[in-house]
């Protein structure tokens, strides 16, 4: 048999001769089988198929091979066109959509500047007349087709069909007309990869967000998910429906009624009386749209609800609109007018804010929908076993009973218990039936027996200059700086514990804390964990027993760059078992900016807290010495923390609650003053080296080591004296980093570029072994030239690449190490200093 000097194709093999060889149907089918066992079959495996497959007999291994070759890279053009048509297909319908976009602003331009040449030519003949009551008249007059009146309305399905009717032109007019004027939300551009056209409104009543994107759903099954707004509206506590109505045209429409929760303790929900209808356009698009029913139409009434305060929605909904090759364009309008003089000025722009609108309602509905998509198209098991939308249910979960905790609804079965002369800390009892067996009646996996109550400790506070991105970060990072596991313990205690049975490898390690991933939204913007607590204790049966403790966390909005973002920290203990219908306390915190303002800060910005708590007397550090990273904003944290007790210990408890929430807003707050810029003048770069006598005397044993090793200066010529060196090394280009002499090296300092390079704090510093940011090879040429630099007292390594404390590759143009010795001559530390270092 004569080898393959070609590519085969299909059944076809050539020789070479140059000649065709056609494989049978048989043989093929064969090969067929083998290939969807075993893309990639070894030679051993090929011999193997050849002894038991007797039609392959005449065939040679080598011809097999490239049988296979050939096959793989069909396979390989094959996924490629398909994705190609998909990005084809999407940059289509985006193209679609920017046009649109453009005709849209084209009228809108068009209008204004029609309307602005009116209203000049109306001022100049006003202002030749003898007064100006003309003026007033026309302007007026000019301005009454702005806010059309409605005729008043009846209860009955004529009456409920002309609101309809009236809610979807109107709706249909800010969607793809000029009825508001939109603006591009800060930071949102679009493009194939983005998740959609994001809009604000400008100078209109209330607040109002729109959106346009393309999702690979069909429009009803779009409308399904939409119309399910608790399912991806986490906001939302409940819509019922109260009445479905036919009507002619083969629409329906819906009387709702839907409550809000307060994203802080310091406000109260919101509720609406609401009519939706549903109905096809001629062109074949899917309309969903939707308005507050109130006094003025005439319809039907719903009565207030106490501690709700009835909003208003305007004219707001959802068009859906087929795609050509699947899949729908949508375009989503929220209009809402929150009612902010009901709460304290100082957050009323919580309730004015369209970013924020935008965020939490427009872009999270975008957002479940591409997220189910990409779940239909790539359907996976992910997160230990577990499908997306088990995932989705747990995150859900979390999300809701931080949000039951924040606002204590009575109808939910929370009390308030009276306060100990100091309203910082607001608590509520929970003893019904409901709370602590609805998730798991049996109490297969749930709480104890014992705990027959549930008692929650909230506060909310205000923080200026510390975007909310940056301190969450920090909280999830660093839970020793602000957690106390004698308090962990006891929350563990409330769900069974048991040996460890949750797989997965170590993903990062911060201070003692293990932190396992689980899932993550497409954007990343939202991702859940699972955190290991290890070698903690456990209350059982009276005693502390050694152990692990597991927590479920939700995280989201740790996006620096993103605007105007609110910053969730879930987190509530889980069983080893970690069962999907295991009852769950969550506990955490909320950051919502008060300004949408706020300058993003770099991604690259350092949680250097230690830096900041360690300066010097404050004379010693001048305005003009030390920078900011920007931002003068505000921003309102709301904490809640849940523990399950027994009812007779609610005192004990209660106290217990109270102080602890007392000293986590205590650290909090000396966390948010260290990382908050304005302590350290209006300039934007630097921050200060610590202050300590350590460090100082650190940094001139340094540059000492560094002279005597190298016979060259480490720093510029500076003034003698312990703050100057120190500041000089503080702020050098480079990354200088020392490490222990001990069998785990670990760094024990570095400046405030070795932080940034290792995306860590003086804090968490020493959790970090140097083994963990340096590759094989970097691993290696260190051990090589480790008795170097013991013997001669420095050593010069080659560039290459290392990992930050996050898993980011770090690469550096060459490093040097050496010896640095104390006052005694006796060898202190190794320092190393990374040249030309930059994030890959």
């Amino acid at each position: 048999m004569m080898a393959v000097s070609s590519a085969c194709k299909d059944g076809k093999m050539t020789t070479d001769n140059g000649k065709y060889v056609r494989y049978t149907p048989e043989q093929v089918e064969a090969l067929e089988r083998l290939y969807h066992e075993c893309p990639k079959p070894s030679s051993l495996r090929r011999q193997q198929l050849i002894r038991e497959c007797p039609i392959l007999s005449n065939i040679e291994p080598k011809q097999i091979k490239v049988w296979f070759q050939n096959r793989r890279c069909r396979e390989k053009q094959r996924k490629e066109a398909s994705r190609l048509q998909a990005v084809n297909r999407k940059l289509t319908a985006m193209n679609k959509l920017l046009m649109e976009e453009n005709d849209r602003l084209q009228k809108q331009v068009s209008q204004l500047v029609y309307e602005n040449s009116f209203f000049r030519q109306q001022t100049q003949n006003a202002n030749l007349a003898t007064t100006d009551t003309s003026c007033e008249s026309v302007v007026t007059s000019g301005q009454h087709h702005l806010t059309p009146q409605h005729p008043p309305r009846d209860a009955s399905p004529a009456g409920l069909l002309s609101i309809a009717e009236e809610t979807l032109t109107e709706f249909l007019s800010k969607a793809t007309g000029t009825a508001v004027e939109w603006v591009q939300m800060p930071g949102m551009k679009p493009g194939p990869d983005s998740i959609g056209i994001i809009a604000i409104s400008h100078g209109c009543t209330g607040v109002a967000a729109r959106a346009c994107g393309l999702v690979g759903l069909e429009p009803t099954r779009v409308a399904e998910i939409l119309k399910d707004r608790p399912s991806w509206y986490r906001d939302c506590r409940a819509v019922d429906v109260l009445n479905v109505l036919s009507t002619g045209n083969g629409g329906t429409i819906e009387l709702l009624y839907m409550q809000l929760y307060a994203p802080t303790t310091l406000a109260p929900a919101r509720d609406f009386w609401l009519l939706r209808y549903t109905s096809v356009l001629e062109n074949g698009s899917l309309v969903v749209c939707e308005r507050s029913l109130n006094n003025t139409q005439n319809g039907p009434s719903m009565p207030p609800v106490q501690h709700f305060v009835r909003a208003e929605m305007l004219p707001s909904g959802y068009l859906i609109r087929p795609c050509e090759g699947g899949g729908s364009i949508i375009h989503i309008v929220d209009h809402m007018e929150l009612e902010p003089w009901s709460v304290p000025e100082v957050l009323r722009p919580l309730y004015e804010s369209s970013t924020l609108l935008a965020q939490r309602t427009t872009m999270a509905a975008l957002r479940q929908l591409r997220q189910i998509s990409q779940e239909v198209s790539q359907p996976t098991v992910t997160g230990w076993g577990r499908r997306p939308a088990a995932l989705r249910a747990l995150s859900q979960r979390l999300s809701k009973g931080f949000n039951e905790a924040v606002n204590g609804f009575t109808d939910e079965g929370w009390s308030m218990i009276e306060s100990d002369g100091i309203d910082d800390v607001t608590l509520l009892v929970n003893s019904s039936p409901g709370k602590m067996m609805s998730a798991n009646p049996s109490y297969a996996n749930g709480f104890p027996s014992m705990s027959n109550a549930v008692l929650c400790a909230k506060a909310s506070m205000l923080l200026q200059n510390v975007p909310p991105a940056i301190l969450l970060r920090f909280l999830r990072e660093h839970r020793s700086e602000w957690a106390d596991s004698g308090i962990d313990a006891y929350s563990a205690a409330a769900v069974k514990a048991g040996p460890c049975s949750l797989p997965g490898s170590r993903a990062g390690s911060f201070g003692g804390q293990v932190i396992l991933p689980l899932a993550h939204t497409i954007e990343h913007e939202e991702f859940m964990e699972v955190i290991k607590l290890e070698n903690f204790g456990h209350y059982r049966d009276d005693m502390i027993m050694p152990g692990d403790i597991f927590l479920l966390q939700l995280c989201n909005g740790v996006d620096e760059n993103a605007i105007g973002t609110c910053a969730e920290l879930i987190f509530a203990p889980i069983d080893a078992s970690f069962s999907d219908d295991a009852p769950l306390l969550p506990s955490g915190f909320r950051i919502i900016p008060l300004d949408s303002g706020i300058d993003a800060s770099s991604p690259n910005r350092t949680l250097d807290l230690a830096s900041a708590l360690e300066v010097g007397p404050t004379g010693s550090r001048g305005s003009s010495d030390y920078s900011t990273h920007g931002g003068t904003g505000k921003s309102v944290m709301t904490i809640a923390f849940q523990f399950a007790f027994e009812v007779h210990l609610q005192e004990n408890v209660a106290a217990m609650a109270r102080q602890y929430v007392r000293s986590v807003i205590a650290s909090v707050q000396r966390v948010a003053l260290a990382l908050s810029p304005s302590r350290f003048g209006p300039h934007a770069g630097l921050r200060p080296p610590p202050g300590t006598p350590e460090a100082h005397t650190l940094a001139r044993w340094i540059c000492l080591s560094y002279r005597c090793f190298l016979g060259v200066e480490l720093l510029k010529p500076f003034n003698e004296g312990s703050d100057s060196i120190l500041k000089s090394l503080w702020h050098h280009s480079d990354a200088v980093m020392c490490c222990s002499l001990k069998a785990l090296p670990v760094f024990t300092f570095a400046n405030q570029a070795g932080l940034d390079m290792l995306e860590t704090t003086l804090v968490a510093l020493q959790d970090i072994t140097v083994e963990k940011i340096l590759d094989e090879n970097g691993r290696k040429t260190l051990y090589s030239e480790l008795p170097q630099i013991m013997q001669q007292g420095f050593a010069c390594l080659q560039g290459g690449i290392c990992l930050s404390s996050m898993g980011r590759p770090v690469s550096y143009e060459r490093a040097v190490a050496w010896k640095v010795m104390n006052d005694e001559e006796i060898p202190h530390c190794i320092c190393f200093m990374f040249i030309n270092w930059s994030f890959v």
